[in-house]
């Protein structure tokens, strides 16, 4: 709390103040009272309020040099002595005391020259270019302006817009994608289900959206995907999958059989969301897209006129030897397989105990209806993850077959449980059997796990022989091939190192299966023969 002011009425000179006369004695007034009725009679003064007023009219405007200020405060300062009358005393000035460099700064409103904290009085706005585009980067005008003049192109020919038949130029030569992707397109565009595509609506879909300039997994995720969707689901290659199968010259022989065009579009499906969807979940994302190779397989299959040299998803002989393998299996042709038919699979080459934990769904949860059987998806899932153990897939799949307790890491006693099988088979086969402590140590020097004794799925993705792993455990056909080291698997393999074990099984089971299909052809060919010379005799 501040302490009251202590003011000498003596040395307060009415003639100096232009006090009243009938000013009352400050005698027993406060000192505070005594100040504010001295301040209000200064303030009538019209000497003061002139000087007021024209301070005041200096403030509202803006000096724009330091020497203004001064000058202005020069003028205010000849402005006072105005106050006083002529003749009287002025009143002392304060004490001079030294200011320190950075007051006689503040005071003169001058900022220190060369500060990196020195504010402009104009300060310069600096704008800062766009980096992020939620729709994708925009076209450079040369692209967007060689875009539009060949869309007015196309669609000079047909002012109300473009039919379905005529709109393969947009799709190949604008938009980029592969001729199959037609219908899709199409359908996307149009939304009113008018049969026609406007050249505005096109512009406003394709350019106006920076499609033009997105990758192009962005683009045929864009137009594959549903409206209120963020994923693609299986229904959602149907269409190019139909156009494909119409379209294609490779596939021409199945115009004939609509049911194998059908299981055709099925596996191709079923193969994609295998190696693409890595949750397993139905749902195709987009960077999942992104990491895989269907973009190079979608282009690779328009423009490869040899269909079974599209060997990622789209080949027809892998197809055929998929629904092959699962038509063997099953006996009753009801479309399902149980354990007893798999059991049969590859000569019998499957332990019960892998059986079992397949038909458990522990690895993947079947899409059957059926309790306790296998659908043709499941197969499909099931013989992918069984010819080729390199692939994450399928270490996955066959990881939780093995992990029992799951809980991420396979112990030796869950080893044990499934090779004590094996061991048996191979003793009622007459082979030589391999102690369990010793496949222990091949396994680990194989893997090399990060801790001894324990091996996790990452350690699995780590070698390029966790294939083997498995096969020792459960698969005793492949086991004996490893322990004997085939000649003919070696050879194939340094033939041509980029095929994957599953492009290997389905080449040679599908020659098998042709020469299968040849001979009983032969056979039924001299049979009738054989018949008719019956009959001629």
């Amino acid at each position: 709390m501040e302490t009251p002011m202590a003011v000498e009425v003596r040395i307060l000179d009415p003639d100096l103040l232009q006090l009243p006369h009938d000013l009352p004695s400050p005698s027993g007034q406060p000192a505070e009272k005594l100040l504010d009725d001295l301040f209000t009679q200064w303030l009538s003064l019209p000497d003061t309020q002139r000087v007021v007023m024209t301070l005041l009219q200096e403030a509202h405007s803006e000096p724009s040099s330091g020497n203004q200020n001064c000058s202005n405060q020069t003028s205010q300062t000849s402005l006072l002595p105005t106050v006083f009358k002529e003749g009287s005393t002025p009143p002392l000035s304060p004490r001079n005391y030294p200011l320190s460099p950075r007051t006689q700064r503040r005071l003169s409103g001058h900022p220190l020259s060369g500060s990196p904290l020195r504010k402009s009085s104009d300060p310069t706005r600096e704008v800062i270019p766009q980096f992020y585009f939620p729709r994708g980067l925009p076209a450079s005008k040369e692209v967007y302006a060689e875009c539009v003049n060949r869309i007015n192109q196309i669609f000079s020919s047909y002012p109300d817009g473009l039919p379905l038949s005529a709109f393969m130029p947009v799709t190949k030569e604008i938009c980029k994608l592969p001729s199959f992707f037609s219908s899709a397109l199409f359908k996307k565009l149009d939304i009113n289900n008018t049969g026609l595509v406007t050249k505005e609506r096109m512009i406003e879909y394709w350019i106006d959206q920076n499609m033009l300039t997105a990758d192009d997994a962005t683009k045929i995720f864009s137009v594959l995907k549903q409206q209120d969707k963020d994923y693609l689901m299986q229904e959602d290659f149907r269409p190019i999958l139909r156009e494909l199968l119409l379209t294609h010259h490779g596939l021409e022989f199945l115009h004939d059989t609509p049911e194998f065009q059908d299981r055709y579009a099925e596996t191709v499906i079923f193969r994609i969301f295998y190696h693409c969807n890595k949750a397993g979940n139905g749902r195709l994302l987009l960077r999942e897209i992104k990491r895989s190779n269907l973009i190079a397989a979608l282009h690779q299959v328009d423009e490869e006129e040899e269909i079974n040299k599209v060997l990622k998803y789209f080949s027809y002989e892998h197809f055929y030897v998929i629904y092959c393998k699962f038509w063997e299996l099953d006996c009753d042709h009801d479309f399902y397989i149980d354990k007893d038919d798999l059991l049969r699979y590859g000569n019998h080459a499957l332990t019960y105990r892998i059986v079992e934990r397949i038909f458990s769904q522990i690895p993947r949860r079947f899409k059957s209806k059926v309790e306790g059987k296998m659908g043709y998806e499941d197969f499909v899932w099931f013989i992918l993850s069984e010819e080729d153990k390199t692939s994450e897939t399928s270490l996955d799949y066959w990881f939780k077959c093995v992990d029992l307790d799951c809980d991420g890491v396979i112990t030796a006693n869950e080893m044990h449980y499934f090779y004590e099988e094996q061991l048996h088979r191979m003793e009622c086969m007459a082979q030589e059997a391999i102690l369990f402590e010793d496949i222990v140590c091949q396994m680990c020097d194989m893997i090399k796990p990060k801790k001894n004794g324990y091996l996790t799925l990452s350690d699995l993705k780590n070698c390029k022989l966790s294939g083997n792993f498995f096969n020792i455990l459960f698969n005793l056909n492949k086991f004996v091939a490893f322990e004997t080291r085939d000649p003919f698997l070696i050879r194939l393999e340094r033939e041509d190192p980029t095929l994957t074990e599953w492009d290997r099984f389905a080449h040679t089971e599908y020659i098998r299966l042709s020469m299968e299909e040849d001979g009983e052809d032969i056979s039924m060919d001299i049979s009738i023969d054989a018949l008719d010379n019956i009959f001629d005799y």
